[in-house]
């Protein structure tokens, strides 16, 4: 398995190409826009980009997912979870499979459990990867999550984007409660797996999140506040203090990418 960090420090947004090296096959989670460097560290590896996954309809950066589905015949994998009024709109165009929790897909020997982790939005999903080829002590023992904006490195995502940003009144609330939910689920996995979040310090998708690229469950249980706190009053109290501003075009962000980006000729 191949694993490739992608960071844009303008935006402080994470994605991630993930490569089966036995099969010559790649997938890309929440990709930004600039889908050529994917395609060319792909080729670079000998792979080809066949799928990309998003883990929510993001507010803060452009997604590259439809390009790379109409451009490159990547298929999809996004969130059927959430009401209808935050659904995907553009679909019905291209290759998609649309993924709730208990999902499991594979790309080559690399599988994929989607697990529902709503908070920040409705639709939020984080992928837990697991590398099947490998010896049989660890076949079945996945390595890492994917977490989108629900972890962060020392911090989680914000519940208040849909009411601040967005308009729809009453649901910081529910999402905060939402996520006190979302890591009471998470909590139960191995101290060891990995973390893999969508933003680093400096993104306006949390409160304090830290400047260190990845980190462990384990480490966030021990460090990260939201870990460490077991009243789900207090926690929701604690996460809708002082949330900073949402910039401006959040919300036109979220509409694009909700209805799909326009695609480049």
């Amino acid at each position: 398995m191949l694993l490739k960090y992608f960071y844009d420090e303008k935006l402080a947004h994470a994605s991630y190409l993930v490569g089966c090296q036995k099969e010559g096959v790649a997938i890309v989670i929440d990709p930004s826009r600039y889908i050529e460097q994917y395609i060319e560290f792909a080729k670079k590896e000998g792979m080809e980009v066949i799928a990309a996954a998003e883990t929510h309809i993001h507010a803060d950066f452009l997604s590259g997912s439809r390009e790379l589905s109409n451009l490159y015949h990547a298929n999809l994998y996004v969130s059927d979870e959430g009401d209808c009024d935050w659904k995907y709109q553009y679909l019905n165009e291209g290759r998609y499979k649309l993924v709730r929790e208990g999902t499991e897909f594979k790309v080559g020997h690399i599988k994929f459990n989607v697990i529902h982790t709503p908070g920040h939005t409705p639709e939020s999903i984080s992928f837990l990867v697991t590398h099947t080829s490998q010896n049989n002590y660890t076949n079945d023992k996945p390595i890492g999550i994917f977490t989108g904006d629900f972890i962060f490195v020392g911090d989680i995502g914000r519940p208040d984007l849909l009411e601040t940003a967005v308009g729809i009144k009453d649901t910081a609330k529910i999402g905060a409660k939402q996520l006190f939910d979302s890591i009471q689920k998470i909590k139960i996995l191995p101290d060891y797996l990995q973390i893999w979040p969508s933003h680093g310090a400096g993104s306006a998708c949390g409160k304090a999140l830290g400047a260190i690229p990845t980190s462990t469950l384990g480490y966030e249980k021990m460090f990260n506040w939201a870990f460490r706190c077991n009243e789900e009053s207090d926690f929701i109290s604690t996460l809708l203090t002082a949330q900073p501003e949402p910039p401006k075009y959040f919300s036109l962000m979220k509409n694009l990418n909700k209805y799909g980006p326009p695609i480049r000729k």
